[in-house]
């Protein structure tokens, strides 16, 4: 692991082990998922060309409402714009995070962390890298939440792009016993590349299949300039998209 990327993980390794409860204090939960889904889509852009991803990932929650988790999945965007003469080998995305959440009074809620993102592989010595270390404040009000993520460096290797912000505001709502309706609306601002700029959005639904298991039905578009997000196979990655998947949580 690259030394940059170990930074960015111990950073987000010190933020949970402070919130940790003492070893006299309540056991916190940890729980996970498995997944298998038509296409892996991040902030309305495909990660993985339209193709099939496998996931998995789980969360350690503390007593206080200190957290620490991680997830993993296949990718392809990177190695998509390898070529012979700049090969890029990276084939996976694993995450790492830690925050805290918790009620704010009322029918408030807040939640706040860092959020790392690291894609192993082997890169051109001049390679602009693509892990990315994000700050993270949410605030939720009833099936309301709106969330601001901030990059600390370049946004998932865009040259110059410090300071990169996302903005999403989601809404959830149970339609019946099992069924739960989700809609996002998110804004990607890529600084100093206002081109690479877009705002995406998402309709999906929720259906909880029993005994941990559960089906999502979603559909995903976006305004993404297709000369910006269009890969080197002709694949525009922002289009139009409806995804299914299925998970296990354990």
């Amino acid at each position: 692991m690259v030394r940059g990327t170990k930074r960015a993980l111990a950073l987000v390794a010190m933020l949970a082990a402070a919130g940790l409860p003492a070893a006299d204090a309540p056991a916190g939960t940890l729980a996970g998922s498995v997944a298998l889904a038509s296409d892996y889509l991040f902030r309305g852009l495909s990660q993985t060309g339209h193709r099939p991803a496998a996931q998995a990932g789980a969360e350690y929650e503390g007593a206080g409402g200190w957290y620490l988790g991680g997830w993993g999945s296949n990718v392809s965007w990177l190695s998509d714009g390898s070529t012979p003469a700049r090969p890029v080998s990276s084939s996976v995305e694993l995450d790492a995070w830690a925050g805290w959440r918790g009620s704010l009074g009322g029918d408030w809620r807040g939640d706040a962390g860092l959020y790392a993102y690291d894609y192993p592989g082997s890169y051109p010595h001049d390679y602009t890298q693509p892990r990315t270390l994000e700050g993270y404040a949410a605030l939720g009000w009833k099936a309301l939440t709106l969330k601001y993520a901030l990059s600390f460096g370049n946004l998932f290797g865009v040259p110059g792009s410090r300071h990169s912000g996302y903005l999403d505001l989601a809404w959830s709502r149970a339609l019946a016993p099992g069924w739960q309706f989700d809609a996002h609306v998110g804004r990607q601002r890529v600084a100093r590349h206002g081109e690479a700029s877009y705002t995406d959005w998402k309709l999906g639904v929720t259906r909880t299949l029993g005994r941990d298991w559960t089906a999502t039905l979603a559909w995903y578009d976006t305004d993404a300039r297709r000369a910006v997000y269009t890969d080197a196979r002709g694949r525009y990655l922002g289009r139009a998209t409806l995804v299914l998947g299925v998970s296990r949580t354990f």
